[in-house]
């Protein structure tokens, strides 16, 4: 998981794959060595990992005292809280705290009145780390003419669909498509071989989330975890807990999220997922970032039933990007190699519906833009003022059931 630190991309040309052998990764993947240029044109050398004869990894790690030894301090730690009825009654919104995930859209203001400001720093520079990586099927936040309902897949998008009718039926409730998509090019539809993570497509959506914690175990062997939950609160028991300020809980908790179309395509690898969001300023990754404070999501929650892990930051890229399939794979091979056991997130999970108007906070920030409106996407990539619009007539995608090869039914996550 990459720190707040600008994470490099790997590919110094449309055929070039750089391997990156990062601290929690020994072996795997070719690795590709860069020799120099002549007139710009780069000069590499191919070198097989087996060749340097380095020891896997995930095979040494059942034998490694490095391990087995001491104690996972983080396991159990997490903090329980039930989730709760959100409501609106005579005007007055009773729910325990702004939800996510919301409408990203830049101008877009939620209804709920905030009572704290998300995070505008790194979360770096917060002295917060990454304590698990995780992603879902489709997106969470909406983004218009990025991540919305007219995207596509392999398996098509969601249709626009009345609020209160939802289908939450299937395993994995998948979220909104980014526009990336066409099944004309061999990029979008040529299968990848997945080694380490389960039920991944070459072609879909999904969104990547990377919680981030003061109280997670920062810089030690414990300091990934699944569920996640329990390295947010590692360091953190119920009385210090409770004594927190709301503001005080927004500033060392955050989740930062950023949306992907797998490709099978090497020009398009980033060799560490594991850390943090990718910003890459040539490719403008992680530069246009929403910032609101919002709750843990999942398809436990919904505009029903409220999440009680709230108020805190999330910061979410509103743009999606391509990425390779194998940089996943590289992704999930770090997990595996974290002391934790991070089997139960090698594979996407389902998608919290999007949150109403009346749940969402209204102290989103686009940095440094404060000039808010309330807008609502038509299904043709364009904005109106709400006046324009009914509130019953506004409509969100209605999910396509598919397979994804997985048997989990997990859905309590941010």
């Amino acid at each position: 998981m990459a720190s707040e630190k600008d994470t490099a991309k790997s590919n110094m040309g449309p055929k070039l794959l750089i391997g990156f052998l990062g601290l929690s990764t020994i072996g795997l993947l070719t690795s590709t060595i860069v020799l120099g240029t002549k007139k710009d044109k780069v000069v590499t050398e191919v070198v097989q990992v087996k060749e340097l004869n380095v020891p896997n990894a995930i095979d040494s790690k059942s034998s490694s005292t490095f391990f087995k030894d001491g104690v996972n301090t983080c396991a159990g730690k997490k903090l329980y809280f039930p989730d709760v009825e959100c409501s609106v009654k005579e005007d007055i919104v009773h729910v325990p705290g702004p939800q996510a995930g919301a409408n990203v859209t830049k101008g877009y203001k939620g209804d709920l009145a905030a009572e704290t400001v998300p995070n505008m720093k790194t979360f770096f520079s917060s002295q917060m780390c990454p304590v698990n990586v995780h992603w879902h099927l489709g997106t969470e936040h909406y983004s218009v003419g990025e991540y919305d309902e007219n995207g596509s897949s392999p398996h098509g998008s969601r249709d626009l669909d009345d609020w209160a009718k939802r289908n939450l039926g299937e395993s994995e409730r998948a979220g909104f498509r980014c526009h990336h998509y066409d099944a004309e090019k061999p990029m979008f539809t040529k299968k990848f071989d997945w080694q380490h993570c389960k039920g991944m497509e070459v072609g879909e959506t999904y969104e990547v989330h990377w919680p981030h914690s003061v109280a997670g175990a920062c810089h030690s062997i414990n300091q990934y975890q699944t569920p996640f939950y329990d390295g947010l609160f590692c360091n953190l028991d119920m009385e210090g807990f409770t004594g927190l300020s709301s503001q005080s809980l927004t500033d060392a908790v955050g989740v930062q999220g950023q949306i992907f179309t797998i490709v099978n395509d090497e020009s398009f690898y980033y060799p560490d997922l594991m850390r943090g969001m990718v910003v890459d300023t040539e490719m403008t990754m992680g530069t246009d970032v929403t910032y609101y404070t919002g709750s843990s999501t999942g398809t436990k929650r919904n505009n029903t039933i409220c999440s009680q892990y709230t108020p805190i930051t999330w910061q979410v890229d509103r743009k999606c990007h391509m990425i390779s399939a194998s940089s996943f794979d590289k992704l999930c091979y770090d997990m595996k190699t974290q002391r934790d056991d991070m089997t139960d997130d090698l594979h996407a999970h389902g998608a919290r519906e999007l949150v109403k108007h009346e749940y969402v906070a209204n102290n989103q920030d686009y940095g440094g833009s404060r000039h808010h409106r309330h807008l609502w996407a038509d299904g043709n990539n364009n904005l109106h003022p709400d006046e324009h619009y009914e509130a019953a007539t506004r409509n969100l995608r209605h999910s396509h059931g598919h397979d994804h090869g997985d048997d989990h039914h997990h859905d309590e996550w941010f």
